[in-house]
């Protein structure tokens, strides 16, 4: 919940910051950058991004703490992303 909370912080001052540098119009820019900086992040530690096989070879060879800490790390960036990935298309469909 403490993530949430961060990233709904983030994409406030991303969205005030971006309307101070750019204005009403480009009011996206900065929150969505944040999403997309935290959404990628989770993709490539949950190993949503490699094929088949290569998820079986890591499924195999890592410790089940390994998977844990690599699961909440994903988890984490994912509930910091999202509040900055909604407030983007939010922003960008009610002002453009």
């Amino acid at each position: 919940m403490k993530y949430f909370m961060f990233g709904m912080i983030l994409a406030a001052a991303g969205t005030l910051l971006s309307v101070i540098i750019w204005g009403m119009n480009q009011a996206y820019y900065i929150s969505g950058g944040i999403a997309l900086i935290f959404v990628g992040i989770s993709m490539i530690s949950s190993g949503a991004l490699v094929s088949g096989d290569q998820m079986r070879a890591n499924f195999a060879t890592e410790t089940t703490q390994d998977r844990r800490a690599r699961m909440s790390i994903s988890f984490k960036s994912a509930s910091i992303g999202l509040p900055n990935l909604v407030a983007a298309i939010l922003i960008y469909v009610y002002f453009t």
